[in-house]
């Protein structure tokens, strides 16, 4: 190990459990006004551990004690490699956790972790973020710009470095319109109305259904009960592709288009004012391929016709490390705000002229 490394972890946890990654501050590109989209420097690559058990949510929010049960020990194991056999185990500068569902549930984490990272780790530098910034400062770093986050659901983030924009993330209730759930129960109501013989039903989804799922009489009592309905309705969205692209179901076209246009909406309402602006597409969703993107990009082309779809330089965990590594270098410009980019006013050595307000 070398001497005089600041050291930095970068957290995600999701839905599909909890990743975390340590490296060197000065090996993260912090992708900053004047960068290439995209850029990806030949940097050491960090340290990572994963578990497939997701962080607990319950009455009061993300379980913090789940969180830090998890994290202490792959957070201890990533430091023992970098430090190597019988050496002292080094401090982190500055950690950075971003959470699904940190802006509305996360106010445990808020209120514990500062402490407990401080104590446990040697932290001394701390953010809090929704897991939109992160994939934000995973795609586009810290640019200017807008980027749209979709997988089981869809959120839009964009700043022009002077306060964040947000559109959408409301869940498959109220919201994450053109997400993977919504996707997939816009396929899955074409199917029911072609098993019952109503309009607007495909036969070629309902047969794609009845092969997921079992017979359409069944859906209801396979479907409802479910804990995790969100994800059960995603599963469905790559079906709705297939139908569109193999079986040139006028439906299945037909939802991919709304639910690109609401996409698109979402980038729009995010992307900072002016002339030109970046756009970056990130998250699972967006593998689906071109039954899904050719509308999109024609929806952003007529939406936004001035700004710039751009590939996304990384996933959420890098942007972890992107806004850890910003921090122990002094040079967040990311916006700060109490929900969404939350920077503990008492951890240890905290940012000059941050203050608890924060």
């Amino acid at each position: 190990m070398r001497h005089g490394q600041a050291w930095v972890l970068g957290v995600d946890s999701g839905g599909s459990g909890l990743r975390v990654a340590l490296a060197e501050a000065g090996d993260v590109a912090l992708a900053e006004d004047g960068d290439e989209a995209g850029d990806r420097r030949d940097l050491a690559r960090p340290e990572t551990a994963v578990s497939r058990e997701p962080v607990r949510t319950g009455a009061s929010g993300i379980d913090a004690g789940h969180l830090l049960e998890q994290l202490l020990p792959m957070a201890r194991e990533l430091l023992g490699r970098v430090a190597g056999p019988g050496a002292d185990v080094p401090a982190v500068h500055a950690v950075a956790v971003g959470a699904a569902g940190m802006a509305t549930l996360g106010d445990a984490l808020r209120a514990e972790l500062p402490g407990a990272l401080a104590a446990e780790l040697g932290v001394r530098r701390l953010a809090l973020a929704a897991d939109g910034i992160t994939a934000y400062a995973g795609a586009l770093g810290q640019r200017p710009g807008a980027v749209v986050a979709a997988g089981t659901g869809m959120i839009a983030v964009g700043t022009a470095l002077d306060t964040w924009r947000r559109a959408d993330g409301w869940g498959h209730l109220l919201g994450d319109s053109g997400g993977g759930a919504w996707i997939g129960r816009a396929g899955l109501d074409a199917a029911m109305r072609a098993y019952d013989g109503r309009r607007g039903g495909s036969a070629a989804l309902l047969a794609l259904a009845e092969e997921r799922f079992g017979p359409a009489a069944e859906l209801p009592s396979r479907i409802y009960p479910r804990t995790d309905r969100p994800a059960v309705l995603a599963s469905f969205a790559p079906d709705v592709a297939s139908a569109s692209l193999d079986e040139d179901d006028p439906v299945a076209r037909a939802i991919l288009r709304a639910a690109a246009a609401h996409i698109a909406e979402a980038a729009t309402a995010v992307c900072p004012p002016g002339t030109t602006s970046e756009v970056a597409l990130t998250g699972g969703l967006f593998k689906m391929g071109e039954p899904l993107l050719a509308p999109l990009r024609a929806e952003l082309a007529e939406q936004l016709p001035h700004a710039t779809v751009v590939p996304a330089a990384g996933d959420p965990l890098h942007g972890a490390l992107v806004i850890a590594a910003a921090l122990a270098r002094d040079g967040l410009r990311l916006p700060r705000d109490g929900r969404l980019l939350h920077i503990p006013g008492h951890v240890p050595g905290r940012v000059p002229g941050e203050t608890s307000a924060s």
